[in-house]
């Protein structure tokens, strides 16, 4: 029996609590589906500053990359992040750096609203639908964010000029092509790939490689918008997105406006990917949210989105599908039997109860023991 290794770093805040969480959701599954987690925690982010004087310690990188996957909690802690240098910080200093260090390139992130939480979607009912589900495919390492010569310079008479050089080559375009459509594969079968191809060279470039890759998808339906109509459409009619594929900059900024529609960063998980090797794709899985240093160690936080990353990892690293949709299915039961952390709850709603971070993880669990 091949043995998942995965590197839980669940970080600062409200980390350790849904961190606890997915791995009690994580060991169900392991027993229901007769899987072996080779599970090993360590720290990160101030929890490693605080271990060995580093954000990223050495042994926690070299876990890293001894593991499969890494499911990973949230850093960084407002109070204490002015006390260091910014380069020290953990979001630089362990984010970015894990970033660079495993090459992830293609970030994806799931926006869903089940019907049931209708209340926390900005949108009007009739604009839902009957629930908004949107995978947003975001490329990592290249575009605008990492172009040259990238710089600020004098140009006389008082006058600064700053240049940004927005790059990208076939091959780069290429590889976060078939990530979106092979995710569309196991999803509604749809892409849309998101460019300005009537005014940059780089769009252009994209819209005839995206084109080109997708002609090895038969099975997947493609089609191409220019990055100011997706805004509004996502706003209009989000319904109509299965798959968003988008270059650096605008997946940045329409995977947040995408974000708005889920009703709360509790529900929403991640997934950054780096190079499949054989059959194997290393990921960094993580919920969209950050620390909430302030309702820390108080049951309070939703574990969903920790859970959910924890199904992602399942899906994409580990091609273990029925086992990511039987924790999709047990989150899908507890939302639908009513019960609410207080970020999606909504006191209106005679049928919901509160409940708190323990009991959501447990009721995912019951889920996955009793589907």
């Amino acid at each position: 029996m091949k043995t998942f290794r995965i590197a839980a770093l669940a970080g600062d805040g409200i980390g350790p609590e849904v961190m606890r969480e997915a791995i009690k959701v994580l060991r169900a599954i392991e027993t229901k589906f007769s899987l072996t987690f080779a599970i090993t925690e360590a720290p990160v982010g101030w929890a490693g500053i605080d271990a060995s004087g580093q954000a990223l310690p050495d042994a926690t990188l070299a876990l890293g990359k001894q593991s499969d996957a890494i499911l990973f909690g949230s850093v960084g802690l407002p109070d204490r992040d002015p006390t260091i240098p910014k380069e020290q910080r953990p979001e630089r200093a362990a984010l970015l750096r894990i970033r660079k260090e495993f090459g992830l390139f293609a970030n994806l992130r799931p926006v869903q609203l089940p019907k049931a939480l209708a209340h926390s979607c900005p949108l009007r009912p009739d604009r839902q639908g009957n629930g908004i589900d949107i995978l947003v495919v975001r490329e990592l390492t290249g575009g605008m964010y990492f172009g040259q010569p990238k710089k600020t310079e004098d140009i006389g008479n008082g006058q600064q000029r700053a240049i940004d050089t927005m790059v990208y080559t076939t091959a780069e375009i290429e590889r976060i092509a078939h990530v979106s459509f092979r995710a569309a594969q196991l999803r509604r079968k749809k892409v849309t790939s998101i460019d300005k191809a009537n005014v940059l060279e780089n769009g252009v470039l994209w819209r005839d490689v995206v084109t080109r890759v997708g002609a090895q998808y038969p099975d997947v339906a493609l089609d191409h918008m220019f990055v100011d109509n997706a805004a509004m459409q996502l706003m209009l009619k989000p319904t109509q997105f299965d798959v968003m594929l988008c270059e650096n900059m605008f997946g940045d900024i329409l995977s947040d406006e995408a974000a708005a529609l889920g009703g709360s960063l509790g529900m929403l998980p991640s997934a950054s990917l780096g190079a499949t090797t054989g059959e194997q794709t290393f990921g960094f899985y993580e919920p969209a949210g950050g620390t909430a240093p302030d309702i820390a160690g108080k049951n309070l936080a939703n574990p969903i989105a920790q859970i959910l990353s924890a199904a992602l990892m399942l899906r994409y690293s580990f091609k273990l599908h029925e086992a990511a949709s039987a924790i999709d299915s047990a989150v899908a039961k507890a939302i639908d039997s009513g019960l609410r952390t207080g970020d999606i709850f909504n006191p209106a709603d005679t049928a919901a109860q509160k409940v708190g971070t323990r009991e959501m993880g447990d009721a995912v669990v019951h889920g996955i023991q009793h589907p």
